[in-house]
Order: structure tokens, then sequence, then C-alpha cells
């Protein structure tokens, strides 16, 4: 069955670095475009960042560009979130997404606060 597995998550002060993994099994990771959302309390599911099947193309939300890297590693059906800059609007949680899958992991939290 599919899996997502987040991780890396956890308590940083605004300017600080994170780097998330989303562990997969259960599908062909190659195959698949593979993105980051995010949900802040008391709002709804944001997309943050998309990856091509081979790592070439990225794309992310406007509010993260120059500060966010998505990257991935098909050998080890893996995709990362290289978060750098953090703000506290960046405080959520995230969950990463394989497209045209219709099932989400538990998501790993992100606080950015002094």
């Amino acid at each position: 069955q599919v899996q997502l597995v987040e991780s890396g998550g956890g308590l940083v002060q605004p300017g600080g670095s994170l780097r998330l993994s989303c562990t997969t099994s259960g599908f062909a990771f190659s195959g698949k475009i593979m993105s980051w959302y995010r949900q802040a309390p008391g709002k709804e599911r944001e997309f943050v960042a998309s990856i091509s099947l081979t790592g070439s193309s990225q794309g992310y939300v406007d509010s993260v560009k120059g500060r966010f890297t998505i990257s991935r590693d098909n050998a080890v059906n893996t995709v990362y979130l290289q978060m750098n800059s953090l703000k506290p609007e960046d405080t959520a949680m995230y969950y990463c997404k394989a497209a045209l899958i219709d099932y989400w992991g538990q998501g790993t939290q992100v606080t950015v606060s002094s």
C-alpha cells in the first residue's frame, strides 16, 4: 500500500533552517511528480513546491521562492524540502504528495518562533 512518511520538522528560530524528508513506498516513485504542501492552524492546505520526475524542474509558491529548495532521490524513493531563512509565517504542518495519488501522510510539524 501507499506510504508517505514525512520527517525533519521541529522548532526553529526565525532565520533558521530545516530539511524535511519524505520517504515513500507502494508506488512507482520515479514516475510521479512530487510536491510539498503545508497547512497552518485555521487555514486551508496550500501548495508549497513541486518537482518533476527527474528533478530537473521545480516550482514554488511565491512566498517561499529563494528560500526553499525541493529535491528528490529516485534511488531511495525520497523527496526533500530544504527550508532556509525561515519566518514565523512558515509555521505549519508540512505534507508531501504524489501526483494523482489520493493519499496524505501524517505530516511533520514546523514551528518558527523565537
